[in-house]
C-alpha cells in the first residue's frame, strides 16, 4: 500500500458497503452508505469486466453505478429529487417555463456515480471516487450542502460529513515557506494552472478525478486544488460538502460562492484549499485567469 493510500485509510469512517439491511436516517451516514455499496459495486464491475476493453469498462462501471445510486434513493428517500450525471437531461440549461422537478424541490441529491472514468478504466489505477451529496433548499449549511460523501472504493476510504476529518495540519514545506502543492490533472491540466503555479513556485501534484484532488487537500497531500477548465454540480458537489465540513475554503475562482441546485447545472471553475491560503492563492487568480 502506497503511502498516499496509508494516509487516506486512517481518515477512513466505518464502512457497511455491500451490507444489507436498512440503512442511516442521518442523511450524512446514509450519503456515506450510499457512496460506498456504488463503490463495491464497481469493484465489482471492474474485476468481472476486466480492462482489456476500457470503453466497455468505462460503459458498465457508469450504468452500474448510476442504476445502484437511483434504485436506493428511489427505495430510500422516495421524496427527494436527483440530479445524477448520468441522467438523460442532466446537462440541460434550463430556461423558464422548462424545468425539471428537482428546481422546485426542498431536497435534491447530486451524484456523480463515477467519477474519474479514465482512470477507473486504466488498470492498477486507484484515482477514482462516488460522489454523493444533498443539497436542502432550507439548509443554513454553507452553499446549502447538508451532507456528502466522496468513495475511493481502491483506496479502501471514504470521506464523508458524518466524521469530517480534522483540519488537516499545517504541512512541513508549507510552514517552512517551501513549496506550495496544488492537485493537478495529470491528463489536461488548464494551461493557465503552470503559469498559476510558476508565479507561487508551487508544486503541481497530478492525479485523477477532481473528487480524488479535493480529497488529497482535505487530507493534507496537497494545499490547493484549481480549475477553470469546465466542470458540472455532480463533479464538486460532495467533495466540496466534505471539504467545507473539515474547514477549508472552497468558492469559485473569483471568490464568489458556490451555487448548487440550478437551472444550468454546469459550474465551470472552483478553487478548494487551505484557508490561510486562499487571500494569496485568489489575488494570483486574477493575474492568471483566461
Amino acid at each position: 500500500m502506497s503511502e498516499q493510500t496509508k494516509a487516506s485509510a486512517r481518515i477512513a469512517g466505518p464502512r457497511d458497503a455491500g451490507e444489507g439491511g436498512t440503512p442511516p436516517v442521518n442523511d450524512s451516514a446514509f450519503a456515506r452508505w450510499l457512496a460506498d455499496r456504488a463503490g463495491q459495486i464497481l469493484l465489482q464491475v471492474r474485476a468481472e469486466t476486466g480492462h482489456a476493453d476500457g470503453k466497455a469498462l468505462k460503459a458498465a462501471g457508469d450504468q452500474a453505478a448510476h442504476d445502484l445510486l437511483r434504485a436506493e434513493l428511489a427505495r430510500w428517500r422516495p421524496a427527494d429529487a436527483v440530479l445524477s450525471e448520468e441522467d438523460e437531461h442532466s446537462r440541460v440549461a434550463w430556461t423558464e417555463g422548462h424545468h425539471p422537478d428537482r428546481l422546485g424541490a426542498n431536497r435534491v441529491w447530486i451524484v456523480d456515480p463515477l467519477d474519474g472514468t479514465r482512470e477507473f478504466s486504466e488498470e492498477g489505477r486507484d484515482d477514482w471516487a462516488v460522489h454523493v451529496a444533498l443539497w436542502t433548499a432550507d439548509s443554513s449549511a454553507p452553499v446549502r450542502l447538508t451532507a456528502g460523501a466522496v468513495a475511493m472504493p481502491a483506496r479502501h476510504c471514504t470521506l464523508a460529513t458524518d466524521q469530517p476529518p480534522a483540519y488537516p495540519p499545517m504541512p512541513l514545506e508549507s510552514a517552512t515557506g517551501g513549496a506550495i502543492r496544488i492537485a493537478a490533472s495529470r491528463t489536461r491540466p488548464p494551461a493557465f494552472v503552470t503559469a498559476l503555479a510558476e508565479d507561487l513556485g508551487a508544486e503541481l501534484v497530478p492525479m485523477g478525478s477532481a473528487g480524488v484532488k479535493i480529497a488529497a487537500v482535505i487530507n493534507g497531500e496537497a494545499d490547493a486544488y484549481v480549475h477553470a477548465g469546465g466542470q458540472y454540480e455532480w463533479d464538486s458537489a460532495a467533495p466540496v460538502a466534505v471539504a467545507l465540513a473539515t474547514g477549508l475554503h472552497a468558492s469559485r475562482v473569483d471568490g464568489s460562492p458556490l451555487a448548487y441546485n440550478q437551472a444550468d447545472p454546469k459550474l465551470p471553475d472552483l478553487v478548494v484549499c487551505r484557508k490561510d491560503l486562499a487571500p494569496r492563492l485568489l489575488a494570483a487568480l486574477q493575474r492568471h485567469l483566461p
